[in-house]
């Protein structure tokens, strides 16, 4: 009997014991995230009080938290004003899937997810494997706290004008396909683009080409033609990676293909990303595209001009173009990255972005060297 009354007097001690510290560690978490709460609330209050004051207000603390260390995941997010709600029925029946391709400026990314991050979107995560192991174990970390974003399952070395960078957005398109979310269109982004539209008005703009894929593009100007016309090859160094043009000359399209030439950014219906992924023609031009200079400028406009495919625009030309380049090469024209920047047709970009070749849009904006 003794022994029955002290087996029962354990557990109960134990459940009490569970029960305190539960509620004890709920009352910390939610003290935290009061405490987030009161110093954004504080923030806008000391903002306005200044602004009626007739003065101009700075904050000396950075909004975004760009450490994870010295935060938890649901604080650092209250810090850093993410939206963790659905912010319309419109945009919870259109998910979107994003993919993007980093290296480098972890800082930069993190100001790109924050903008273009939504609850009910999906996010694959490329980070090149010649990166640091610092730069992927931020990145690792600051997934962590978002269960729609990941790392993809396999990273590419990545060189500039290579086939490797069109295999890494494959291999985020793959993972993205074997996600439960059911998203509309997959857009590609790279650390240096950043959005000039909000979500809405992204889903917006994408559900006017009902259900066809936006990969603007045209037959190859006289700059282009080399590029598929001559055999490239992928130098590996880990100083200095580089495309290396030869005078070898390529075989033929496979199926007696036409190519075009157009953007690497594009947005991608999910049947077409299923047609990339397995039909024989579109394996047969990727094969033959490995040795060629910019892939990823071919290879979606190529498959997405077919009569037939999943989405195609057979005539689309520009139609749909995404984002506004800046090219890096031509600042003495246009006068490099600033504060303010007049896009022509704004109301058609969504992103514009800044590449060793160019700065993108398409409600996106790059701000600093692609990979």
């Amino acid at each position: 009997m003794g022994s029955w009354k002290h087996c029962l007097f354990s557990v109960s001690l134990i459940t009490a014991l569970i029960f305190v510290f539960v509620y004890n560690n709920k009352l910390w978490e939610e003290k935290c995230f009061l405490k987030a709460s009161l110093y954004n609330a504080s923030l806008l209050a000391e903002t306005c009080h200044q602004i009626v004051k007739g003065k101009a207000f700075y904050s000396t603390d950075n909004a975004l938290k760009t450490s994870l260390s010295e935060s938890a995941c649901y604080e650092y997010m209250v810090q850093s004003h993410y939206i963790t709600e659905t912010l319309s029925e419109e945009e919870a029946e259109f998910p979107l899937a994003y993919t993007v391709t980093i290296h480098k400026d972890f800082g930069t990314f993190e100001r790109l997810f924050r903008a273009i991050y939504m609850p009910q979107n999906v996010y694959c995560i490329h980070v090149d494997k010649k990166a640091t192991a610092e730069f992927k174990d931020a990145v690792e970390q600051l997934l962590s706290c978002f269960p729609n974003a990941f790392l993809a399952s396999k990273m590419e070395p990545v060189v500039y004008g290579g086939i490797s960078r069109l295999q890494a957005d494959l291999n985020c398109i793959k993972d993205l396909l074997a996600t439960a979310i059911p998203w509309k269109y997959a857009i590609n982004t790279c650390g240096q683009d950043f959005p000039l539209k909000t979500n809405k008005e992204i889903v917006q703009y994408l559900k006017g080409f009902k259900g066809k894929n936006i990969t603007p593009g045209v037959l190859p100007p006289n700059h282009a033609i080399g590029r598929t016309k001559y055999v490239h090859q992928e130098i590996l160094h880990k100083q200095n990676s580089y495309m290396l043009k030869t005078t070898q000359l390529k075989t033929s399209p496979p199926h007696n293909m036409t190519i075009y030439f157009g953007t690497a950014y594009v947005a991608l219906t999910r049947e077409f990303a299923n047609f990339v992924l397995q039909d024989q023609q579109a394996l047969d031009l990727l094969s033959w595209s490995k040795d060629t200079y910019s892939p990823d400028e071919h290879f979606w406009v190529t498959l997405n001009r077919i009569p037939g495919v999943p989405g195609s625009m057979p005539n689309a030309s520009w139609t749909g173009d995404l984002r506004a380049i800046k090219w890096i090469d031509m600042e003495n024209k246009h006068g490099g990255c600033h504060g303010e920047t007049f896009i022509p047709h704004l109301e058609t970009i969504l992103l514009v972005g800044v590449g060793m070749k160019a700065t993108t849009y398409m409600a996106f904006v790059s701000m600093g060297m692609e990979t």
